[in-house]
């Protein structure tokens, strides 16, 4: 579901009307996630630790309503949540598209993901996930440690879906970080609100699997989802 935004009453139509003649809007930034805990949850509870990653940046996202927006036909919409729309590695070295929906359960994501992605690296070509524009575009790089990023753009064709990337990550002294590359279309996103997208998903990253360790403390049982 979507509602229009009127942006004659919207609090960023100047900057919107400002920036919505760029020839080119996208701007991007590049960070380091200390993904420590998510990476030692991921093999503790034997899932990828992608699709943890992946899972834990579409939260943050979907938690903040600038990355929610799209422009379509020079209008703006706020979409109840934002999907995947990410790259998958083949076998051959070529990789596909997939499209997976988000899910609040982060069970039932990744085994959603696992499924789609198995079936798109199992394919061939470069046919185009089904999806539209309430996506944000995910990649990952695990073999480039990388401090900048760009990305291949058609000007010809409107975009005003981010994009996200993630790199190979790094261990220093038990301590392990992952760059990642923001891309968002500035008509839409500020600095600000990339900001709070990067706060939200180290947050997500710190916290996740905390959950069924304090519970294993207690000596409960924590309720295990496998796909």
């Amino acid at each position: 579901m979507k509602r229009e935004i009127n942006i004659a009453t919207w609090k960023r139509k100047d900057h919107f009307e400002f920036f919505s003649r760029f020839e080119e809007p996208f701007y991007g930034v590049t960070v380091n996630i200390d993904c420590t805990n998510a990476h030692r949850y991921a093999k503790e509870s034997q899932q990828s630790f992608f699709l943890t990653y992946l899972y834990l940046a579409l939260k943050a996202a979907n938690q903040i309503e600038e990355f929610r927006c799209r422009i379509v036909a020079d209008k703006v919409f706020i979409y109840d949540q934002v999907n995947v729309a990410s790259t998958v590695d083949r076998p051959d070295g070529t990789f596909g598209f997939s499209y997976v929906n988000y899910q609040q359960d982060q069970a039932l994501f990744i085994a959603d993901a696992i499924q789609i992605m198995e079936q798109v690296r199992q394919g061939s070509g470069l046919k185009m996930a089904d999806a539209d524009d309430h996506v944000i575009h995910f990649s990952a790089l695990p073999w480039i440690n990388f401090s900048s990023l760009s990305h291949a753009r058609s000007f010809s064709v409107s975009d005003s879906s981010p994009k996200i990337s993630f790199g190979k990550y790094t261990d220093e002294n038990g301590v392990k970080t992952m760059p990642v590359s923001i891309h968002v279309n500035h008509a839409l996103v500020d600095g600000y609100h990339v900001g709070q997208f990067v706060a939200g998903f180290q947050k997500l990253m710190n916290q996740v699997g905390l959950a069924d360790d304090f519970l294993l403390q207690q000596n409960l049982t924590p309720i295990v989802q496998t796909p």
